[in-house]
């Protein structure tokens, strides 16, 4: 199969090529044509998989063949992320494969002054990556319009669902036109998401990927027992025993994760931190830092477990457990990206061990 044969256009097919993309993957075999074909999808796949191109690619084919031109404040396609980072990411992909289209997106979220978003919305906007807390501000600001919404991609609506924002994601879609396109993309399918789907979406066609190597595969995975008090020290002689490599570490708290940092920086070895306490420029710097290897330890809360794509990440600690299982799977999943293979150690504190003991008996 072909990108070709998908039925893409010139421009987008040599922007591929100059990127070096060959074969489809196969979420994008599966949804390409049916988004070309303006259908309801629910796409069922993990980051990873190519799903960023599969929803970007038709529908900025979509946008060219319409030869529409955007109006002020009027968007076209509007995309909503969990994460600044996530969205970040999004928006650029779209940048890259609008190349050599006469397409405009933006990104808006959280952590950044508001009025120099605003200002990239005043010239039209034909896509826009946006975050559901940001998004909602600028409508009550009255600096976007939602009404000429062609279509809304949802993407890891599971996570949107795990840290609160389903509210929102439900407020915006009443703001959209009724006749649209609506995409829904989701690493697992809880009961919340399947009933949005079934409210939101009209006749949607249900692709479901598995990744052809599973990530645990290609992930040597280990658990640590020790005291909580430990747990700093025992980072420390981790970042230590691996010099030079990349390593991400995972707390559930933002307190957590600033005290990490601080006890590897005082020991000299670069850290930087990440979480919602952050702005968006601090978290920018970090990743940026944590890409060029400059700093190459990241602290990070759940917040970012979906939105780092960095390549070589040799190794992942769990500094403690998450409590939702595909938490675990999408946190270990930064390493062992691009068919490479990679480590994952998680801290289990030994009072579990009793309590675990105690419940078996």
């Amino acid at each position: 199969m072909t990108f070709e044969k998908l039925g893409l256009i010139r421009p987008l097919l040599n922007t591929l090529a100059a990127q070096g993309y060959e074969t489809p993957t196969p979420i994008q075999v599966q949804t390409i044509p049916t988004i070309l074909e303006g259908r309801d999808v629910i796409g069922l796949a993990q980051t990873g998989t190519g799903k960023t191109a599969a929803f970007a690619l038709p529908l900025l084919q979509r946008l060219d063949e319409a030869k529409l031109r955007t109006q002020y404040r009027d968007v076209r396609v509007l995309i909503l992320s969990p994460t600044r980072e996530l969205a970040a990411q999004i928006d650029k992909a779209v940048k890259v494969y609008a190349k050599k289209l006469s397409l405009w997106s933006t990104c808006v979220v959280g952590g950044v002054p508001v009025r120099k978003q605003i200002n990239a919305l005043k010239s039209g906007v034909d896509i826009l990556v946006a975050t559901p807390g940001r998004l909602e501000d600028l409508v009550s600001q009255k600096a976007i319009r939602l009404n000429k919404i062609e279509t809304i991609v949802l993407d890891e609506a599971d996570q949107m669902l795990d840290i609160g924002f389903m509210p929102a994601i439900k407020r915006i879609l009443k703001l959209l036109p009724k006749q649209r396109q609506t995409l829904l993309f989701s690493a697992t399918m809880p009961k919340e998401i399947r009933a949005l789907s079934n409210d939101y979406l009209k006749n949607p066609i249900e692709v479901s990927v598995v990744p052809t190597t599973a990530t645990a595969d290609r992930i040597d995975q280990s658990v640590v027992h020790m005291k909580h008090a430990d747990k700093t020290s025992a980072i420390a002689k981790l970042v230590k025993a691996h010099p030079g490599k990349r390593i991400i570490v995972f707390t559930r708290t933002k307190r957590g994760a600033d005290k990490v940092t601080r006890k590897l920086n005082a020991e000299g070895l670069g850290a930087d931190a990440i979480h919602g306490n952050k702005s968006q420029g601090q978290r920018q710097r970090a990743l940026e830092a944590f890409r060029k290897g400059t700093s190459p330890v990241l602290i990070a809360t759940d917040i970012a477990a979906r939105g780092i794509d960095v390549p070589g990440v040799e190794l992942v600690v769990n500094y403690e457990l998450p409590h939702v299982p595909e938490s675990y799977v999408h946190r270990i999943g930064r390493t062992a990206r691009a068919g490479a293979s990679g480590l994952a150690v998680s801290f289990v504190p030994k009072t579990s061990l009793r309590t675990c003991a105690a419940s078996k008996s």
